[in-house]
């Protein structure tokens, strides 16, 4: 379920790249907020997939929620003059890091486990090997 926002985020992003989108310049703070958001929210569900906590309906709630409130924060910046959009995309780009840190570590830990066991296997088909050549 979680490769279904993944598969959608590409297909979006090939598409807008295929159409040749153009976003004015008054959108365009809000699309970035929107799309960080939304990115923070899909490597948050990648994370919580390793740790076997995802929920579909925690991920799709909080994948709504991020980007409604990221736009809101920015557009109100717009309203009472003052730069929130910064924020947020300061505070979603330090959750993207962490969160791609905490994957980072897991695929790392996964394939270091997978190479000692690979070599554990080696060693005891070498063993077997030699004890059937001893006899």
């Amino acid at each position: 379920m979680i490769l279904v926002p993944i598969i959608a985020l590409l297909l979006g992003a090939v598409l807008a790249l295929v159409l040749k989108v153009r976003v004015g310049d008054s959108t365009a703070q809000y699309l970035a907020v929107a799309s960080l958001a939304g990115l923070d929210t899909v490597l948050g569900g990648l994370r919580s997939a390793y740790e076997s906590k995802f929920q579909t309906d925690v991920f799709l709630s909080g994948f709504f929620a991020n980007v409604l409130i990221a736009f809101f924060i920015a557009w109100l910046g717009d309203k009472i003059g003052i730069n929130l959009y910064m924020v947020v995309a300061l505070v979603m780009g330090m959750r993207i890091f962490t969160n791609l840190s905490l994957l980072r570590r897991y695929l790392l830990v996964r394939a270091t486990d997978w190479l000692t066991r690979r070599k554990k296997e080696r060693e005891k088909l070498i063993e077997q090997t030699m004890e059937g050549v001893t006899e």
